[in-house]
């Protein structure tokens, strides 16, 4: 059994009787640029919900703590939707089910544009967000199994990639449409931002076959392993600390920071900015090892939400905090996902899908646990104060799975030495 502890522990992929045969792109970097432009679709349409609350909120007749809820509705919907597709989708063609987990993205997308009540916004929401995990956790083996071995780390960032710039570009960008012309363009933009990535996908990336191995009852065995419950507690709790803050981003830039509307784009800016640096830093620090970059990115984040808190009301000066919180925020996500891939085994399909789910729940916990306070009276500061809570916990539910870990390993150890000393 490889050692994890402190070290970097190779993401590997299941042998099938066609690894001999892996798909060929025959463009490699336009295949890259498709699946990471369906990163950049999902991003812009699960973030800029965030930067047009107000006017969500306005549009629906609702107050912004309850629209705050339609963020927990598209989280819960890809927690649901991650593994269940995974469950069922293991063994489909890889980029036939791409294109249609995108086809389902762009219709849930629209539907939300039309809704014209808050039940069916928020149905709607829920909707969108079940295909959500699925893109992602197939588009990561699409991007591995094309890849060089030496380069399948940095391919699987490559597709994570397209969210961040989401967050660059996608978000501020819709935001400011959706402040122009009415919230319902955003999510129009991102309808035909979702059926341009079906064309780009059907045009560059190869036809990539299932794992014809895999099955529904392989899949779930890695829910039978402590360590990916352990990890997935971990991101849930601890990243709910940034989506606490994220949630509500738009009224504490406002009404805390005295700033003016057109100020909230620069701050989603910020975040995206944030996002793409902390990315990028995730696969170097992955190599100097998950664990260590896992516990770096809980401590900081804990410690920026408290900056975060005393930053808020002087405008301006809050702008470098959300970039850093971002990019601490990338490191856990990136390291996230390979500790889950590793941990997870045979079943690399649910594997690869369950940080998506993991993360949204934070998502949805976070946004939920930041509207609670704010309900009570608290202030729309008082969510970082939750999310420094939050980012502890899963410190220490972290510090619980490396425990586990090392008791693991030690009770491996004499095994594999009298297995050698044998052969």
């Amino acid at each position: 059994m490889p050692r994890i502890g402190w070290t970097m522990v190779p993401m590997t992929t299941t042998a099938t009787p066609r690894a001999a045969q892996q798909p060929r792109a025959t463009h490699f970097g336009l295949a890259m640029l498709a699946l990471a432009m369906g990163g950049f679709a999902i991003g812009t349409t699960e973030f800029v919900t965030m930067g047009l609350l107000p006017q969500i909120a306005a549009g629906v007749d609702v107050s912004i703590p309850s629209a705050g809820h339609l963020i927990s509705a598209y989280a819960l919907g890809v927690v649901v939707g991650a593994p269940v597709l995974a469950f069922y989708g293991a063994r489909l063609p890889r980029r036939a089910l791409l294109i249609s987990l995108m086809a389902a993205y762009a219709f849930f997308n629209l539907l939300t544009s039309l809704a014209t009540s808050y039940r069916m916004l928020t149905v709607a929401r829920f909707l969108d967000g079940l295909p959500h995990g699925a893109y992602f956790g197939a588009a990561a083996l699409v991007a591995a199994s094309l890849a060089p071995p030496d380069k399948k780390g940095r391919a699987v960032a490559s597709v994570m990639l397209g969210l961040s710039v989401a967050n660059v570009v996608g978000v501020p960008a819709a935001t400011w449409m959706g402040q122009s012309l009415g919230w319902r363009s955003a999510f129009l933009a991102t309808t035909l931002i979702s059926l341009a990535t079906i064309a780009m996908i059907w045009a560059f990336v190869p036809a990539t076959p299932g794992n014809a191995e895999a099955t529904g009852r392989r899949e779930l065995q890695a829910f039978r392993n402590k360590q990916v419950w352990l990890t997935l507690l971990a991101g849930s709790i601890g990243f709910g600390g940034l989506f606490a803050v994220y949630t509500f981003i738009a009224k504490t830039v406002t009404d805390v920071g005295g700033l003016g509307q057109g100020a909230v784009p620069v701050f989603l800016l910020a975040f995206g900015l944030g996002m793409v640096v902390g990315t990028w830093f995730a696969g170097e620090l992955a190599a100097w090892g998950v664990f260590r970059a896992l516990f770096t990115g809980a401590i900081g984040s804990a410690a920026l939400m408290v900056v975060f808190w005393f930053a808020a009301p002087h405008g301006w000066w809050a702008l470098p905090v959300v970039f850093l919180i971002t990019g601490i925020g990338s490191l856990v996500t990136i390291n996230l996902q390979l500790r889950l891939m590793d941990v997870s085994g045979d079943a690399q399909t649910i594997g690869a899908n369950l940080v998506h789910a993991c993360l949204n729940l934070a998502n949805a916990l976070g946004a939920w646990l930041g509207g609670v306070v704010i309900a009570a009276g608290y202030g729309y500061r008082s969510p970082a104060l939750v999310g420094a809570v939050l980012s502890v916990a899963g410190i220490g539910v972290l510090a619980w799975s490396l425990q586990a870990q090392r008791r693991t390993d030690a009770l491996d150890l004499p095994a594999l030495q009298s297995s050698a000393s044998t052969s």
